[in-house]
């Protein structure tokens, strides 16, 4: 054993995964106007679901490789705005995100959820629903189980559920989705569902929701501004003007032409559509959301949230929390990397004005270099 000297300073510990996100999380409570308590109620919160990862010191890689983010941090935050109100905080995270192989992390995240039912009081019926098309023995494809926390006042979230239809197999993607739509009793929604390159999420809210929503997220590779328009299956479906304005401003589409501002990666990660069903009698979903991976049509994040404000201004939302909470989570220039913005969407829901939301990535592990700079290790593309 080494003594230390009286008066000598000890050696830092290594900062840990947990230690990172909750400061960050912290941080967006307070942005946001959730009190101290509820952000130490949250900060646990995520502690708990990170589990044995969590104490995993940052100078070590990630405890896997995870579909959820370019530098393998499980953790993922989003801000969500509409006019007048305060934006709404959310944090997505890989439960499992440490275990030895798909399937445990499958198991681990499914015990997660069912942790925080019995914590908050809430069913997951429709959960098990699903398990043995998204949870099978030997599971397929980049991703098991994620959790998404919507934060409220009063330290009790709503939660949704990601799950993958790729489980069973690629090829049996849209089949899963079918089925799965069928059992919750969406035996019409399938048919609902826009032309599509692959069933990349289904969704799940479950426990205080007003109008709970099964989404069926889609990858959509290649898209043009007046493809992504016409996109909507919802009744009473949002301008395909209005869809394509937010694509070609949150892509950087520059002049008439449709060209992309900035240089192109090599491959981009495909746009996403989700439509989300409440009701089972009509078969049509009732939300549509688009979101563009924004950090692939960037040069850098000065370039996503000049976009992002942009945005913003257009749906009367005020983007200053948005800039104090990309100060919150890093203190690295925005021009001197790409990926911190990762998504931008916007969501119409019937009955709610439309909603823009920013997403954020941790950046626990590494920062992507602007796009024309050499990256030692290219990015996942989901």
């Amino acid at each position: 054993m080494t003594a230390v000297l009286p008066g000598a300073q000890r050696p830092s510990a290594p900062d840990t995964l947990g230690g990172h996100t909750t400061r960050q999380l912290r941080s967006l409570c307070d942005i946001v106007g959730l009190t101290g308590h509820d952000g130490e109620v949250y900060a646990r919160t995520l502690t708990d679901m990170l589990g044995a990862a969590a104490e995993r010191p940052l100078d070590l890689p990630p405890p896997n490789p995870t579909f959820l983010s370019d530098d393998h941090t499980p953790v993922e935050f989003s801000l969500s705005f509409v006019p007048g109100a305060a934006p709404t905080l959310r944090v997505l995270v890989e439960p499992g995100c440490a275990a030895g192989g798909l399937a445990q992390n499958g198991r681990l995240g499914l015990r997660a959820v069912r942790e925080a039912a019995a914590r908050w009081g809430f069913a997951t019926d429709r959960l098990d629903e699903l398990e043995d098309l998204f949870l099978p023995p030997a599971p397929e494809g980049p991703l098991a189980l994620w959790c998404a926390l919507e934060l409220r006042p009063g330290g009790v979230p709503r939660v949704k559920v990601y799950l993958n239809p790729a489980a069973t197999g690629h090829e049996r993607a849209a089949a899963t989705v079918r089925e799965a739509l069928r059992r919750l009793g969406h035996r019409d929604a399938f048919a609902a569902l826009p032309p599509n390159d692959r069933h990349l999420f289904f969704a799940l809210d479950l426990g205080d929701w007003a109008e709970p929503r099964v989404k069926v997220y889609l990858a959509h590779q290649n898209l043009s501004a007046v493809e992504a328009g016409a996109l909507s299956r919802t009744d009473g479906a949002p301008h395909a003007a209005e869809t394509e304005e937010f694509f070609r401003i949150a892509a950087g589409q520059d002049g008439a032409d449709g060209a992309i501002a900035g240089p192109a990666p090599v491959v981009r990660r495909p746009v996403q559509s989700c439509h989300a069903f409440t009701e089972t009698a009509s078969g049509l979903p009732s939300g549509f959301t688009l979101y563009v991976p924004v950090r692939d049509y960037a040069r850098h994040d000065g370039d996503a949230l000049g976009r992002a404000t942009a945005l913003l201004g257009r749906y009367g939302q005020d983007s200053a929390p948005l800039l104090r909470a990309v100060a919150a989570v890093t203190d690295r220039s925005p021009q001197d990397g790409v990926g911190l913005v990762a998504y931008l969407a916007l969501a119409h829901q019937q009955g709610q004005p439309p909603r823009v939301t920013a997403y954020l990535s941790s950046e626990a592990y590494d920062v992507r270099p602007p796009a024309g700079l050499p990256s030692a290790e290219p990015a996942t593309v989901p």
